[in-house]
């Protein structure tokens, strides 16, 4: 007994040494190191356009508490499905790459309009873009369930794509290191099938790279260069080389509670030749600039803006991290995109709303705002052509608090 005792004693002791040596620096890392600019101050990453709604729960209390009442389900949330139906496009369908044109060299510009694309929304913020010469694929996640160790939010609708039937993709883009955005078994099984390049923000390279991932990393305002398939002559198709814009937005990032901003959050955008790919990836509006940013690197075509996660208390609209519809209304506007498709909803629970609100509540600002404009909900799984670019023209809608108080009425605060 006293020899059992001992073992027991001798192993605690050796699991507290490990934990001292290397708990702190798993839990708190420097992803990124580098010089100090207006949103890093050496140590950590911050929104310039201020912090002070993405530092605490809306609800007041600790985070700590939020998230128990959150674990608990004790906070008076309406409930969601434990499934919904998925009915995903036949692999053929998936596989089959978009025609490449045959244009003059350069392309006209009418040419490089009438340019293909096809999105299919797989859940959350994942959406696989396709173009004749790209397949590009943002903040994938295939994973049942988003959270360290495997635990977290448990995915109501399954992928509306399987892996095993997804099309090599030659482009990922991760805006941040959540882990409803940053999934690294998901990562790792397409890296080791198509070698993809992998774009994404300041810091969360480090993260990829410890998994065996290789990404490409830049700041706000920067780019990375696309090279196109080596079949494809790319000087006869494209007027301009494709760049992916890392471009600001107003989030937070973390991996445990104690890296916070760690590692940059961003935007993107995909300059295209029959115009721009938007993908807004995880934002709440802060100064709302971040949308005419985006739109100042040329017409957007598809725009992928989050509708979803943002109520954590009844009758909420909006919170500091993530954008409601009314706000989503605004930034499709702020953007001048043509075609826009509604993301991060519809999959994983993270928040008070019921399932159906973001995408009903959509609606009605889209109502409100009087665009006729392309925003409206897609199903999972089901490819979707964007329509070209047709002029520039676009009326901006009332502001968000104004588009808020249209929507905000006790019908809309009742919808599940």
């Amino acid at each position: 007994m006293a020899t059992l005792l001992g073992k027991i004693l001798l192993w605690l002791v050796v699991v507290a040494c490990l934990a001292v040596t290397i708990v702190p620096r798993f839990l708190d890392r420097r992803y990124y190191r580098g010089p100090v600019t207006d949103h890093f101050d050496s140590q950590r990453f911050a929104n310039p356009d201020g912090d002070a709604d993405t530092a605490a729960p809306p609800t007041g209390g600790s985070r700590a508490g939020f998230f128990w009442r959150y674990l608990l389900g004790d906070d008076g949330r309406p409930a969601w499905p434990d499934t919904v139906p998925v009915h995903p496009a036949p692999p053929a369908e998936l596989m089959q790459r978009l025609p490449v044109p045959i244009v003059s060299a350069p392309a006209t510009p009418d040419e490089a309009a009438a340019t293909p694309m096809r999105a299919t929304w797989i859940g959350h913020a994942s959406v696989l873009v396709q173009t004749p010469d790209l397949n590009i694929l943002t903040d994938p996640v295939w994973s049942e369930h988003t959270g360290p160790f495997g635990f977290g939010p448990r995915r109501v609708a399954a992928p509306g794509i399987a892996m095993d039937d997804l099309p090599r993709i030659d482009l990922i883009l991760i805006s941040h290191n959540h882990y409803d955005h940053l999934d690294l078994p998901t990562l790792k099984r397409i890296w080791a099938r198509d070698r993809p390049l992998i774009v994404t923000s300041l810091g969360n390279d480090a993260i990829l790279r410890d998994a065996g991932i290789p990404a490409q990393a830049a700041d706000w305002h920067h780019a990375v260069t696309v090279m196109g398939r080596p079949r494809v002559a790319r000087d006869r198709f494209w007027s301009r080389p494709v760049r992916v814009h890392v471009t600001r937005n107003h989030h937070w990032g973390s991996r445990w509670f104690a890296d916070r901003n760690r590692a940059l959050w961003s935007s993107f955008v995909v300059t295209l030749p029959g115009g721009n790919l938007f993908f807004a990836g995880d934002t709440g509006l802060g100064d709302g600039r971040w949308a005419a940013e985006a739109a100042a690197l040329g017409p957007i075509r598809l725009a992928l803006i989050p509708i979803g996660a943002f109520r954590f208390a009844a009758g909420q609209m909006a919170s500091g991290s993530h954008i409601g519809p009314a706000q989503a209304v605004q930034v499709f506007a702020g953007l001048g995109a043509a075609t826009a498709i509604p993301i991060h909803w519809g999959t994983f629970r993270l928040s008070y709303e019921g399932y159906r609100a973001p995408a009903r509540l959509l609606r009605a600002a889209m109502a409100c705002s009087g665009l006729t404009s392309r925003f409206a909900p897609v199903a999972i799984g089901r490819p979707v052509d964007i329509a070209p670019i047709a002029g520039n023209a676009r009326p901006v809608p009332a502001d968000a608090g104004a588009l808020t108080r249209c929507i905000d009425t006790p019908a809309t605060r009742a919808w599940q």
